[in-house]
């Protein structure tokens, strides 16, 4: 099958050559059967699982030992073509496994497995919920072979019970898509997109985590991170290109390492109330004074050169600073 008869060109570029190739010619595609364990004295066990979010199924197939190794294992996968590379590398990483070993494998392992090289993702984020369906399938038949509930093996924690999506995943698509809103979570990971429970408080079941607060808590984690790299960087441009809240954050931490414990001696302090970048390439910050600062009168002279030098002199010289 030829790359441009499953999608068009430019977004194949977002899939790995070791995707692309299991596409193609999955390696442990097949069945085993009962006669197959009997030759090798193992048991044999099936185990189905169908994922709602995208209609995929998958049929896994192991034959274990008395030792509980997977000695061999094949699957059949009705569904997309990342569906069947995903369950491709999924077969791969539980031979040779015990069961309670392949059991710890996750849809992140799956995915990290696919890629070709660490730091690109082998799939688009929009398909990583593929490597779920595996995840689970792998659970679904533990619980067949060792008498027990597949939820008993469940290590992540699923925040979307529906398309069964766990919080890892989606703290990872976020960061790597730079995804801005639940939308954008729901578009990528399909969590969110059916009862809408994990959505946001209110839903008709309660949840522990919610998309609306990990957007928020990640997008925070990214401005500090981003604020981080460029403060060790030091560079004007950088500064400028920041998101309002990036700038805000950055502007407060010159102004503890600077200001703040100067004005705090005399019994004042300050705070940042708006950023403005304007047409004619000024960023201005807007302040309040607190405490003694808001009745002084260097307030508008000394003080207020004092702060403007320092945040021109560490983040970009055509701050100005203007006092409401």
């Amino acid at each position: 099958m030829a790359k441009n008869d499953l999608i068009g060109g430019a977004l194949w570029d977002a899939y790995s050559n070791k995707v692309s190739e299991r596409m193609d010619n999955p390696t442990h595609l097949g069945v085993l059967t009962q006669k197959d364990a009997d030759e090798k004295g193992a048991k044999l066990i099936v185990a189905d699982y169908g994922a709602e979010a995208c209609g995929d199924a998958v049929r896994l197939y192991w034959l274990v030992d008395s030792n509980d190794t997977i000695i061999d294992a094949k699957f059949k996968s009705f569904g997309c073509g990342t569906a069947i590379a995903s369950s491709d590398m999924m077969v791969e990483l539980c031979l040779g496994k015990k069961v309670q070993d392949a059991v710890k494998i996750t849809n992140l392992d799956v995915e990290h497995a696919l890629r070709d090289d660490p730091d690109t993702p082998a799939v688009p984020g929009q398909k990583m919920h593929c490597s779920v369906m595996a995840y689970d399938v792998i659970k679904k038949a533990a619980g067949i072979y060792l008498g027990k509930d597949a939820a008993d093996f469940e290590s992540e924690i699923i925040v979307c019970e529906c398309a069964r999506v766990s919080l890892s995943t989606i703290k990872e698509v976020i960061k790597l898509n730079d995804l801005k809103s639940v939308e954008d979570i729901t578009n990528y990971t399909k969590a969110g997109a059916f009862c809408k429970s994990c959505v946001k408080p209110g839903g008709h079941e309660a949840r522990e985590y919610y998309l609306v607060d990990l957007l928020a808590q990640v997008r925070a984690e990214m401005d500090k991170e981003s604020v981080k790299k460029v403060a060790d960087k030091g560079g004007d441009i950088a500064f400028a290109e920041m998101t309002i809240a990036q700038k805000v954050r950055a502007i407060d931490k010159v102004i503890d390492e600077h200001i703040r414990p100067m004005l705090m001696m005399d019994g004042g302090d300050m705070e940042i109330l708006d950023i403005k970048d304007t047409s004619d390439g000024f960023i201005d910050v807007y302040i309040r004074y607190l405490g003694a600062c808001s009745g002084c009168a260097s307030g508008s002279t000394g003080t207020l050169y004092a702060i403007e030098s320092v945040l021109q002199e560490n983040l970009h010289p055509n701050i100005r600073v203007l006092p409401i």
